[in-house]
């Protein structure tokens, strides 16, 4: 059992304490509260309980990061590490985010030390469907017990880099009506496999198609790609025209188009806003996207895209967006529990609540500030980082 004690408890939920604890058992919350409220045994059984004193520091919810690729596109290891896309085929919603994750990506210890605790990680924007991205927590050597939800989202991507990537092969698609119309072909034929399998189900499962089921049910979302106004509003119309669950990931333009996306209600994922405007498609990419669009009501994020920019930089990138507009709270909101919210996995993580799991971090101030420390990260009740320089826990 792990007892973090006189701290400043941020919950991401309704109540906050000035002075409070938080109780973790078996990796998962039991106790959150004053410490007016706290058992004075906690602090007594020191043979079964380990008690961390936060002495007056921040403690919240582990951050989170809705949208990445990092052990899949891994660091210092240029294409022998490289495993974002199978740019040979522009549908290929079988593969499994799962399968080239490599949690030994220096990645994951940063993602750690900036107290990052679990993301979304999966396949690129190459093709017009990626793959299936996987949710997981940051801290393992065996991706199997890092699972958090897996499948977790079916990626699809319109635009730029289909267009390019595809284009130079002398090969559909080479526009973005072929971007859609492949996509729909794919939605349509999924869902005739489905109505094969309600007809008859002990036929011998389709390896392509199987993996479209959980998008048709709504148990999982599309991640859609998409920079661009027109790309964002198709994105919008094939979800609505099938009927489907979707997170608009990037929405660079989102700030262009407000009143449709409020009408659409779709959550977004912005970002990465601290990376070059190396595309035509990202030239109207600005840190007010997200405030403005959280500002509206639409659920929202905020993406690194590690590693377009790096991932330790999630907390700084959602400090800018409230220098250009989003409110603090929405700032902390968009890397904790709007991201939980968005990628499904909301009953586990995002907050500081009974019953969820126990992944905590400590800061010596906010982290969206540049100059903040993280003090100590843990993950279901272990402690997975601690800031030796600070002394802390010494």
């Amino acid at each position: 059992m792990l007892a973090i004690i006189h701290g400043k408890i941020k919950t991401m939920e309704a109540q906050e304490q000035e002075d409070g604890f938080v109780l973790i058992e078996n990796g998962r919350i039991v106790a959150v509260g004053d410490m007016e409220t706290c058992d004075p045994g906690i602090l007594q059984d020191k043979k079964r309980i380990q008690v961390i004193d936060a002495k007056g520091n921040l403690v919240m919810p582990g951050l989170i990061e809705a949208h990445c690729h990092m052990g899949i596109t891994e660091e210092k290891k240029g294409m022998e590490g490289d495993d974002c896309n199978e740019n040979v085929d522009p549908i290929t919603p079988y593969l499994r985010a799962i399968d080239a994750i490599n949690p030994m990506d220096a990645a994951f210890n940063d993602a750690i030390k900036a107290g990052i605790t679990s993301a979304m990680i999966g396949p690129g924007s190459a093709n017009v469907v990626g793959g299936q991205f996987a949710f997981v927590k940051t801290h393992g050597r065996c991706i199997d017990r890092m699972i958090v939800k897996a499948p977790a989202a079916m990626k699809v991507a319109f635009g730029e880099n289909p267009k390019v990537n595809y284009s130079g092969q002398n090969v559909s698609p080479s526009t973005r009506m072929a971007i859609a119309a492949m996509l729909r072909e794919e939605l349509n034929k999924a869902k005739e496999y489905e109505k094969q399998k309600q007809k008859d189900p002990e036929m011998s499962p389709d390896f392509r198609y199987e993996c479209w089921l959980p998008v048709l049910r709504r148990e999982i979302p599309l991640k859609a790609h998409a920079h661009r106004t027109d790309d964002i509003l198709t994105a919008v119309r094939i979800a609505k025209e099938f009927g489907l669950r979707m997170t608009l990931d990037h929405c660079s333009e989102g700030h262009l188009i407000l009143e449709e996306l409020k009408e659409a209600g779709f959550p977004a994922i912005v970002g990465p806003d601290m990376a070059s405007r190396n595309k035509i498609e990202v030239k109207n990419m600005a840190f007010k996207t997200a405030g403005l669009m959280s500002g509206q009501g639409i659920l929202t994020a905020v993406t690194t895209d590690h590693p377009v920019s790096m991932i330790q930089f999630l907390p700084i990138c959602a400090g800018l967006a409230v220098k250009e507009g989003m409110l603090p709270e929405e700032g902390l909101r968009a890397i904790t529990i709007n991201a939980a919210k968005i990628c499904g996995v909301d009953d586990r993580v995002g907050s500081l609540a009974v019953g969820k799991d126990g992944d905590v971090v400590i800061f010596d101030g906010n982290p969206m500030e540049v100059f903040t420390r993280t003090l100590c990260t843990i993950i279901e009740g272990k402690i997975v980082y601690y800031d030796e320089e600070s002394g802390f826990l010494c």
